[in-house]
Parts: C-alpha cells; sequence; structure tokens
C-alpha cells in the first residue's frame, strides 16, 4: 500500500485497502475556521469528541466587518459552550495551516479534516489531510468519522539536492508546470533528495497540491518530520507513521532531479502546464509584490526576503507586502529583526491572517495591475480586479523583484 492508503486502511479498520475503494474513516482531528461561523450556522446538539476539534480565528482576523465579528461571536460561544480546549482567538491566531503546525495538530499516521481547500499542508507531516465542505466538518464533529473514495497515487522521487537558491515553491512550480494536474489523484513524495528538503519547504509543497487538484499530498515521517513533531507537541502521544511498502502499487512514479532546478515564476490564470523557469519569463513590470499565505508565511520565508532587502529599498511604484502566517510567527519574525529589515526597505508589515491573499482585506489589486505572489493561487479576480494580473514565485522571488519593480531571478540579488 501506499502511504495513503496505509493511513486510510488503519483508520478504517481494514487490513487493506487499493485504488477505487470507499472507505469510512475515523478522523484524529478536525479544524474549523472562522469563515464557517460568518456562514449560515446552527450549533449541533451535540459533538463526538471536543478533544479532536481545534477552532482557529484566520481569514478575516481582526474581523474586516460586522458580519465577520459577529462570525467571531458565534466561533467564540461554539469553544465555549462545548468545551474546545483548541480555541486559537484573535491574539493566539494565524492562518489555520501554520497554527496546525505550530500545535502538533497534524500527526505522522492520522487523518485532518478542515474546510479550507489547503488542508493538504498537513500532509507534509504525514497526515492524511484534506480539505472537505462545510456540511461535511458539520457531520464529523457528531460522528467522528467521513468518507473516502481511495484515489491512485503518483510518487514523486526526489534525488541530488537542492540548491540554496531553489525553495519548496521553486520544486512545486516544476511539478506544475511540467506534469499539469493532478485531478482525482494522490501525490507522494519521498526518495534520497528528500533530506536536503526542509520541513517548512515540505509544507508548501504539500500546500500547493490543491492548486493541482490532488486529494492527498504526503510525505513520509522522516527523521526531520519526527524532530519537527516533537518540538511542536512535546511529550505527545505516541503515534504510528505510515510509510509505503516496497511493493505499493502507482499510478506513476516520477524523478525530479533537484540539482537541475532554478527559480520558477507561474504567469497568471493557472500554475498547471504555465510555470517557467525565471529566466524564460519576460521583463514584467509589477504594481505589488506580495509575501504571505498558508504556503509562503513562514518563519523561514520572512527569513529570506528579510536577507534580500536588508539595508536596499523597494523600487518606486512598487508595494511590497508582507503578512506573517501566523501571530508566533510575527513574534519570532520580530525578535530574529526580520520585520524591521523588511520595514525599513518600504513593506507594509501587515496582520497575521489569510487577507491580501484570497482577495478579501488588505492588499486587493485595482484593474489592470500586476501582482508577484507567493501565495497559493494565482488565478483571475483571485486577489482583487478580475482585470488585474497575479503572476506566482518564491518568496525569494518576490523579494528580489520588489527591489528591481520587475519579475527579477532572485540569484542576481542575494546578498
Amino acid at each position: 500500500m501506499t502511504m495513503i492508503e496505509r493511513i486510510l486502511a488503519r483508520k478504517a479498520g481494514l487490513a487493506q485497502v487499493s485504488a477505487g475503494q470507499t472507505v469510512v474513516c475515523e478522523v484524529d482531528m478536525t479544524v474549523m475556521i472562522d469563515l464557517q461561523f460568518a456562514t449560515a450556522w446552527t450549533p449541533p446538539l451535540r459533538i463526538n469528541d471536543p478533544d479532536k476539534v481545534a477552532v482557529v480565528m484566520d481569514h478575516a482576523v481582526p474581523a474586516p466587518s460586522v458580519h465577520d465579528a459577529a462570525g467571531g461571536t458565534r466561533a467564540r460561544a461554539f469553544a465555549r459552550d462545548f468545551g474546545i480546549a483548541r480555541f486559537y482567538d484573535v491574539g493566539r491566531h494565524g492562518i489555520c495551516h501554520q497554527v496546525i503546525a505550530e500545535n502538533g495538530l497534524a500527526r505522522p499516521g492520522e487523518i485532518l479534516a478542515c474546510t479550507d481547500s489547503h488542508t493538504c499542508a498537513a500532509g507534509a507531516y504525514n497526515t492524511a489531510a484534506r480539505g472537505l465542505g462545510p456540511a461535511e466538518i458539520y457531520s464529523i464533529l457528531c460522528t467522528g468519522s467521513t468518507w473516502f473514495q481511495v484515489a491512485p497515487t503518483v510518487r514523486y522521487e526526489f534525488t541530488g539536492t537542492r540548491p540554496a537558491a531553489v525553495s519548496g515553491k521553486d520544486v512545486f512550480l516544476h511539478i506544475a508546470g511540467v506534469y499539469g494536474d493532478a485531478t482525482n489523484q494522490n501525490l507522494e513524495y519521498g526518495g534520497p533528495g528528500l533530506a536536503s528538503i526542509p520541513m517548512s519547504d515540505r509544507r508548501t509543497i504539500a500546500t500547493q497540491g490543491a492548486e493541482i487538484s490532488a486529494d492527498f499530498s504526503t510525505f513520509p515521517a522522516d527523521e526531520l518530520c519526527r524532530d519537527f513533531i516533537e518540538r511542536h507537541s512535546p511529550g505527545g502521544a505516541p503515534f504510528t507513521a505510515a510509510d509505503p511498502d516496497p511493493d505499493a502499487v502507482y499510478a506513476a512514479v516520477r524523478t525530479v532531479d533537484l540539482d537541475t532546478l532554478v527559480p520558477q515564476v507561474a504567469r497568471p490564470g493557472t500554475v498547471s502546464r504555465n510555470s517557467f523557469p525565471v529566466t524564460e519569463i519576460e521583463r514584467r513590470k509589477v504594481d505589488q509584490c506580495f509575501i504571505g499565505s498558508c504556503a509562503n508565511g513562514q518563519l523561514e520565508d520572512l527569513a529570506v526576503a528579510a536577507a534580500i532587502v536588508r539595508g536596499r529599498t523597494v523600487a518606486p511604484g512598487v508595494r511590497l507586502l508582507v503578512t506573517p502566517a501566523s501571530q508566533q510567527v510575527y513574534r519570532d519574525a520580530l525578535r530574529a529583526g526580520y520585520l524591521q529589515d523588511l520595514a525599513d526597505a518600504g513593506a507594509v508589515v501587515t496582520n497575521s491572517t489569510c487577507g491580501a491573499c484570497f482577495g478579501y482585506h488588505m492588499g486587493l489589486l485595482a484593474p489592470g495591475e500586476v501582482c508577484l505572489t507567493s501565495s497559493t493561487r494565482n488565478f483571475t479576480g483571485r486577489m482583487g480586479s478580475p482585470d488585474a494580473e497575479i503572476y506566482m514565485a518564491s518568496p525569494a522571488t518576490v523579494a528580489a523583484s520588489a527591489l528591481t519593480g520587475y519579475v527579477t531571478d532572485p540569484r542576481t540579488e542575494l546578498n
């Protein structure tokens, strides 16, 4: 069995599953976000297990509208009435996938569900994590279980060593550009080159699996992963990681030679078969550069951006927006001096929230503008006007481009 097949079989109480089966599985952690409470919401009469539920205020924080403020009131009432200890309110908040990682809510060999489409981010921790609709999340709250159809798995074997100027975003964009969509498929990553990909980059790759329509996007629980889990949930309950069998059946096995990769950029509209080496991108003027989101608002992303802009100034006519992925990342970046470097260069550092990434507040695009973003999506209208253009790249490429005013190879601007 593959990683995902092993997890689903275990949680369904079965000895084995294979592609095409439908299985009912126990869910280990259900994460709810503020938007779920800002829509039509009727609290359940009971929930299956409050210890397996977390509530994260993330998309619209602090509330930018009365509508969102009312949702916050309902979320606080739900957490109080049902004894939800894992409630991450304003001040402890952040983009849910970052909060999940920081607080050890995603664990190897377990299943995690959330209404956000980028829930596959937790696959970086050997977790079967998937975004589900609000109605299904409501059902899991009450029953503790859900169903999945087991999809075929595509495995990516990493060889070589990741170059210093290449990030997890670049690795993903290379995969998306070469192989396109993975609709109704699971993605599994491994190989000897994986040791050169840090956990922050693994989470970026896992997160972006949603952009090529993958069901699950999963990494093994190797030494790096186990160390991360221990640091973020010290003394936690034991877990059983899911490794693939040597004779696991895959829809395809593809090799990615990390040694050959260079920084990548996706042109506007989609990442699928629309991502290219930065050296092949036309000299494109940018109006806004954005660093943040669940994919690239991690501390490591801010560190890279700060190193590039330190002692320099954002180009005239360019807005550089930086959104830490959580309040914890904000505090850590503040102590490390990264936010000072970014602000001194002319960047605006915002509160930790989804904000500009999904075109809701704190940085929408006007008609005719061009944005280079390190966030999760570049489709038309995602970050504001449908008449704006969104290119996607790594935090390093975004920071370098903010200094020059056009899409720029970060290798020419590294200090």
